[in-house]
């Protein structure tokens, strides 16, 4: 178990390196100015998927709760959409309108993080059986 959150927790973190200075690169060479930290997005999606992959890491040792990791992770997912908005409403909510540059730059660091996320959650529910 410890070496597979290592595992989990090397990926998410190499994601995160990578794919954020590539994005800021990016970003930096277009001269955009988004209205939003892009760290700060990038740091909660890593800080989030990895909390979920360890806590269902563990929670997969007992009996009681594995059956029932399935539907925990799809409320999961709520909270995680939830929180997102909350701790990001400003420049989601208050903006007259995202640019397009902006609206990509929110997604793709969740969508990242999301599908390697659902690669580990799946590998955690498939164990058993």
């Amino acid at each position: 178990m410890i070496r597979s959150i290592f595992f989990c927790s090397l990926t998410f973190f190499t994601l995160f390196f990578i794919s954020f200075y590539l994005h800021e690169s990016y970003i930096e060479k277009q001269a955009v100015i988004l209205p939003f930290s892009l760290k700060k997005v990038y740091l909660f999606h890593l800080g989030f998927s990895l909390l979920i992959c360890i806590n269902f890491q563990l929670f997969s040792t007992v009996d009681k709760i594995f059956e029932q990791l399935g539907f925990i992770y799809l409320g999961t997912l709520f909270f995680k959409i939830i929180l997102f908005c909350a701790i990001f409403y400003q420049p989601l909510f208050t903006e007259e309108s995202l640019s397009q540059m902006s609206q990509i730059s929110l997604f793709i660091p969740m969508i990242l993080f999301l599908l390697t996320e659902t690669f580990f959650v799946a590998r955690i529910l498939n164990q058993k059986e």
